[in-house]
């Protein structure tokens, strides 16, 4: 039996072509029955030859419906950036806890890969590189970059893996420059990492918007759960008690006649005071939407554009 029939993935793996293979290298593929670097990679494998990144930023792989759906209607545009599992397995020999036998690691892509086995797929186009495995921080970056674009991505799982990458890199301004964004725009999203682990769970679910969310983070954890209960409260005002229907088909006594209504005096509101950290443009954003309505936001709006 070839060693391509013994991998189950595309025959391309008897194309070898011989080279050096270090001793670890070759103690791992007898091991695992992975590919060395020996061999030319395939573009297409079996959709069984590939395992999940296990450091992928996602805790979990939702929604994924849609592209299942059109993987189906439409086939796959994209091929997944995989690692071979012996250039994983020597970077990361602790993290091999479900790889399987899969002889791939996905590193980017692993939305398609679970959207394709949920629609049956046989195959999947891949594009073999082993130098995103060189290291945890490496594949977490290379995750990250490739989803900090993405609107589905959950905000917690973003902050944690910004988190990750402080640890790793030392500084806050040293990820924001090999993410190419702002310190501030990675400050922001690690404020959430602040709150409390009720608020961080409201987050998570949605009853708490990113936005104040941040925000709120900035406050003494003592102080967060009255700030959260009243952000929450001025989004989504609680409703009036009504009367029952037999209570109001009751009938009631005719009151007295009103005496002549006079005309109040009109009243001047209190105006409100809102304190803004100015740290960047988002922030101001963030504070004036945690307390504006939308009327006023866009009251506000109109008049900074009168005066650009």
């Amino acid at each position: 039996m070839s060693k391509a029939d013994k991998l189950g993935v595309s025959t391309s793996f008897a194309r070898a072509q011989p080279v050096g293979v270090s001793s670890r290298r070759a103690a791992i593929a007898e091991a695992t029955g992975a590919p060395t670097s020996g061999v030319v990679p395939p573009s297409e494998v079996p959709i069984e030859a590939l395992a999940h990144n296990p450091f992928n930023l996602r805790e979990d792989l939702t929604e994924i419906h849609e592209l299942a759906h059109s993987l189906t209607v439409r086939g796959q545009l994209q091929p997944l950036a995989v690692a071979t599992r012996m250039a994983f397995m020597e970077a990361h020999p602790g993290h091999t806890d479900g790889l399987g036998r899969a002889p791939y690691v996905v590193i980017d892509g692993n939305r398609r890969l679970a959207a394709a086995q949920q629609a049956g797929l046989r195959t999947m186009h891949i594009h073999v590189n082993d130098s995103l495995a060189t290291s945890a921080a490496d594949i977490l970056e290379s995750a990250l970059i490739a989803n900090v674009h993405r609107v589905d991505v959950a905000p917690m799982d973003q902050a944690r893996a910004l988190e990750q990458l402080v640890e790793v890199h030392g500084s806050q301004a040293q990820v924001a420059k090999r993410l190419g964004k702002t310190p501030a725009w990675v400050s922001q999203r690690l404020t959430l990492l602040h709150l409390t682990p009720e608020l961080q769970d409201k987050v998570e679910t949605g009853e708490l918007k990113v936005e104040p969310a941040r925000r709120i983070g900035r406050l003494p954890q003592e102080e967060q759960a009255a700030a959260a209960e009243e952000t929450v409260n001025a989004v989504n005002p609680p409703r009036q008690r009504t009367r029952p229907a037999t209570e109001a088909a009751r009938p009631t006594a005719r009151p007295a006649p009103d005496p002549a209504p006079t005309t109040p005096a009109p009243t001047t509101p209190a105006p409100r005071r809102i304190t803004i950290v100015a740290e960047s443009p988002e922030t101001v954003a963030d504070a004036l939407t945690a307390h504006l309505t939308p009327d006023e936001l866009k009251a506000v709006t109109e008049l900074l554009l009168t005066r650009i």
